[in-house]
């Protein structure tokens, strides 16, 4: 049976001293008449009910390891044998539980995320990185249609000889973020390109970021920190595409941040894209300076999340894919069809161990 960490232990005895006393006040008739306090109570209340729950079922599992394990070392043979064949099982569930216990204590935040914007760039390499990052952009496509996310391109750029050079997508669905926040970072790919008549292989790169779109996002940006001009659709050579304004350019004033949208020949559609995609810079910009200035670990997230850090390389050679940071290999061509779970659920995992080493005691 795992043991659990004095910090861990401490904090999951405090969430569980939190959630009674919550439901004790609830039981208060000046609570009662308070409708602000009842609804803070009944909410908080809700947040902590199945951590609290299971760690209250591992407690038990705890004592009752204990008492198994004294019959088993005892005088009565047959008692001890009976002990002795309920300690395994008794012992796997507890273990179970704990995962799920640290699992729920830690991604919280990740799992109140319902929306992502998702970003992949074109790095270096030319004509064949525009090919590799529309590459990624069909592995994330298809992983959003297999786990039943919502898809929404809000600006898509195609290369020269195709591909993509840019794309920002908006990705709606249970479990987004806490899948999608381990991919941003640099993707390597070491293939032959289909334009290499010699049959070498390239070294191409496609950088992805990925930022949380939570639903208080709007409370982020104030309207009044934000430049907002109404142009017209600019075409390859600068020509203009529309005669009328209809692409929208904005900027956060203090932050400098800017937004350019143009997909649809809509202007209230590309606004309503061009603040959403600005919002969720603005938080991630916040964000990662508040992680800058503690100089700790990253908001949750393996990784720096850094456009500039190396997180994969996909060999076609090998036929493999190795993720540097678990080194986790996975087979090339089915996860570029889609099929990451197994390499979401290694990295998950990695990220899971660590994050519940930094809980506070």
């Amino acid at each position: 049976m795992q043991q659990v960490a004095d910090n861990l232990r401490r904090t999951l005895d405090g969430m569980a001293h939190e959630f009674h006393a919550a439901g004790d006040a609830m039981l208060n008739p000046e609570v009662l008449a308070d409708h602000r306090k009842l609804r803070a109570l009944t909410a908080r209340r809700a947040a902590l009910e199945q951590v609290v729950r299971e760690w209250e079922a591992w407690r038990a599992a705890e004592r009752e390891s204990a008492q198994l394990a004294a019959l088993a070392a005892g005088a009565d043979a047959e008692l001890a044998a009976e002990a002795r064949r309920e300690l395994p099982d008794l012992r796997g569930r507890a273990d179970a539980l704990l995962e799920s216990i640290q699992r729920l204590l830690v991604t919280g935040d990740d799992r109140r995320v319902g929306a992502v914007i998702l970003e992949v760039r074109a790095g270096v390499g030319g004509d064949e990185a525009a090919l590799w990052a529309g590459d990624l952009l069909q592995m994330y496509r298809k992983l959003a249609h297999r786990r039943g996310w919502s898809w929404d391109e809000m600006d898509v750029r195609a290369g020269d000889a195709g591909g993509i050079t840019q794309a920002i997508v908006e990705l709606r669905g249970d479990g987004v973020w806490s899948a999608l926040g381990y991919e941003a970072g640099t993707h390597q790919v070491k293939r032959v390109p289909a334009t290499e008549a010699q049959g070498r292989v390239h070294t191409s790169t496609a950088t992805v970021a990925v930022m949380a779109e939570p639903e208080e996002i709007e409370d982020e940006v104030d309207p009044e920190e934000v430049k907002e001009m109404m142009t017209t659709a600019q075409g390859p050579g600068g020509q203009n595409v529309n005669k009328v304004a209809t692409a929208v350019h904005l900027i956060h004033v203090p932050t400098g941040i800017e937004v350019r949208m143009q997909e649809t020949r809509s202007q209230l559609q590309n606004r309503d894209k061009a603040w959403r995609l600005l919002r969720a810079r603005v938080r991630e910009a916040r964000i990662q300076a508040a992680e800058a200035a503690r100089s700790a670990e990253r908001r949750g997230m393996m990784g720096s999340g850094s456009r500039a850090e190396k997180i994969r390389t996909y060999r076609w050679k090998e036929s493999v894919a190795v993720d540097h940071r678990v080194e986790h290999s996975a087979p090339l061509f089915p996860l570029l069809a889609g099929d990451m779970d197994g390499l979401l659920d290694a990295l998950q995992r990695a990220d899971i161990a660590e994050r519940v080493k930094s809980v506070p005691g």
